[in-house]
């Protein structure tokens, strides 16, 4: 299996078994699109045909043998040497967590978005409940005699696809006594979609909750944006000081993401604290270099 993807203006590909990381130029990132799955099934004038509006013949023969040599020299669509060891009977260690990432989708358009503003570049959708029941199933199964499990509810916005967080959940507590289980469960969530109900559910069952919010009105606004740009401090801010009044001392907190706008972020720090909420986690922003939000030296 290979991973492709272009930073800045440069193309890379990873050969995910193998470990190599190639730097290549546009043909060859181009003519890996049409050899990729079954290599072997894909010829030479497969290939030509393809790429042939685009480049010459003879460029197009050329990468072909490239990409051929390093195959053969296990560089490029390497076999995975650890496959018949990944199956779940031949686990060498317990699995006590797991992500469900449930909404490939958001309601926000945040402008420093890793996930591409929700659906991670791959299409908006959301996760069926039978997948998510299958998770749960392999979690127990995998967990051998760990008691306490880790299920942490993703996305995206998980509150999107909200009969398969809740279902997820039900089915969940009610293997645990079956299985002597205790699953601590976690959601992240922008604020937006939370209403009295969904806030009692999550202060239920959740043993955490992260709380996305950026800190001063003016900082949080600027990137934390709905798809019409407005900005979502003042809709979230109290949804957000309801859910954690009524949640007692069980555990959440809220995380911002700092960026070049503000570098002065202890004053987010301490503008969050001062709005009540004593459970903080600000990150740095994970972005494109060429783009306003990152950070530089």
């Amino acid at each position: 299996m290979i991973h492709k993807f272009k930073f800045e203006d440069y193309n890379f590909v990873v050969d995910t078994n193998s470990g190599a990381v190639h730097m290549v130029d546009d043909i060859f990132y181009d003519a890996l699109e049409y050899m990729n799955g079954d290599f072997f099934d894909y010829t030479e004038n497969y290939v030509i045909k393809k790429l042939e509006n685009k480049y010459s013949k003879e460029d197009i023969k050329e990468t072909y043998s490239e990409i051929l040599e390093l195959k053969n020299k296990g560089k490029l669509f390497s076999p995975d040497i650890y496959e018949d060891l990944a199956t779940p009977e031949k686990l060498s260690s317990p699995i006590k967590a797991v992500c469900l990432n449930v909404a490939h989708d958001c309601n926000m358009a945040c402008k420093y978005c890793f996930a591409s503003k929700g659906d991670f570049g791959c299409g908006r959708e959301l996760m069926p409940l039978e997948t998510a029941k299958k998770a749960v199933d392999f979690i127990i199964k995998n967990s051998w005699n760990i008691k306490n499990l880790e299920m942490d509810f993703f996305g995206g916005v998980p509150l999107l696809n909200l009969d398969v967080f809740v279902e997820t959940v039900k089915y969940a507590r009610g293997l645990e006594k079956i299985h002597n289980k205790n699953f601590r469960f976690t959601i992240t969530t922008n604020g937006l979609l939370l209403d009295d109900e969904k806030i009692k559910f999550i202060n239920k069952e959740m043993y955490d909750v992260v709380l996305s919010l950026d800190g001063r009105k003016e900082i949080n606004d600027k990137f934390r944006v709905t798809k019409a740009e407005t900005g979502t401090y003042d809709a979230v801010l109290p949804k957000f000081k309801k859910l954690v009044d009524l949640r007692g001392d069980k555990s959440y907190y809220v995380r911002g993401t700092y960026t070049k706008e503000n570098l002065n972020f202890s004053d987010d720090v301490m503008h969050i604290y001062n709005l009540g909420f004593n459970e903080i986690s600000m990150e740095p922003v994970m972005f494109d270099s060429k783009l306003e939000a990152t950070l530089t030296e």
